[in-house]
């Protein structure tokens, strides 16, 4: 059950900003561009996030899904 709420969550921000945790401690932000069943994401304009607010952009990237621990999608801003 858990997994059908990811995928739908994940289908639901398709082409936003999502924030991804992963089982190293790094933090990476992008826009996501797609995923598959393992929960791989490829991420786009995708930077890693430091602890002292500075951030390395690393372009378009794939996020292999047994590294991810969490992916939260961006607030929307009310216009």
């Amino acid at each position: 059950m858990s997994t059908d709420i990811s995928l739908r969550i994940l289908s639901e921000s398709l082409g936003e900003k999502v924030l991804v945790k992963l089982r190293n401690g790094k933090m990476l932000r992008g826009v996501l561009q797609g995923y598959d069943q393992h929960m791989n994401l490829i991420l786009d304009q995708a930077e890693e996030m430091h602890d002292d607010s500075t951030s390395r952009q690393l372009g378009v990237i794939v996020v292999r899904g047994d590294n991810i621990i969490m992916v939260s999608p961006t607030v929307k801003e009310k216009k």
